[in-house]
């Protein structure tokens, strides 16, 4: 039987306790660490840079699954590299030339991910779905953590994985944005195999059983 795969969100960890909480997603079920880079202008919040990047790496044992909410994230993508990124996700809405911001990426010896915002639709990446290694699809508005769940999200889940399948791709879906113990079932239902929990796992009372239950989930044969 085939499981999710878990991406805490460290938006939502302790700053204050930021080592801790890294140490912890390291010792639990999760298989990546979730990082939002934000830059006050594609979205309205700031989030972390660079040297806090760097800091998470220092005690990361897992993959560092970095998703760029930023304008012109091509400027950065050497930098992410260097970093120790495995994946590197760019948004569809910042990106003039999404195919070679795509090969820039793998060019770098990272994953390629897309992130579409809630409101654009799953067609537009028909054309390079291939060159895709991962899908991140908002089911909030991004920018700020705990925002509720956008429902129309299942439906695109369920048409993207329609569009994978027939295109015989192995690219993944990430659902990032209000993800909890009660939706993910229905989520993995619809397709999705890469969940991102910030709220549910690091306010949790017992944040290491969370991920536990929720890496427990199994995926659809």
């Amino acid at each position: 039987m085939e499981h999710p795969i878990i991406a805490p969100s460290l938006l939502a960890a302790d700053f204050g306790n930021l080592q801790r909480d890294v140490e912890m997603v390291n010792a639990s079920a999760a298989a990546w660490h979730h990082i939002d880079v934000m830059d006050g202008l594609f979205v309205p919040n700031i989030s972390y840079g660079m040297p806090v990047i760097q800091a998470i790496a220092r005690h990361a044992t897992k993959p560092l699954d970095v998703h760029l909410m930023i304008v012109d994230p091509d400027r950065y993508t050497d930098t992410f590299a260097q970093l120790g990124a495995y994946s590197l996700t760019v948004h569809y809405e910042a990106c003039t030339h999404l195919h070679r911001s795509l090969q820039h990426i793998h060019k770098a010896g990272m994953k390629a991910g897309v992130a579409l915002n809630p409101h654009t639709p799953v067609h537009l990446l028909e054309d390079v779905l291939e060159d895709i290694d991962l899908v991140c699809l908002m089911s909030v508005n991004p920018g700020f953590g705990g925002q509720q769940f956008i429902p129309r999200t299942y439906a695109k889940i369920r048409e993207l994985r329609s569009m994978i399948r027939a295109q015989g791709c192995g690219t993944h879906i990430e659902v990032d944005g209000g993800v909890t113990l009660e939706n993910a079932p229905a989520l993995l239902e619809a397709g999705a195999d890469v969940l991102v929990a910030g709220s549910t796992v690091f306010r949790a009372a017992d944040p290491t059983g969370t991920i536990a239950e929720l890496a427990a989930l199994p995926l659809p044969q």
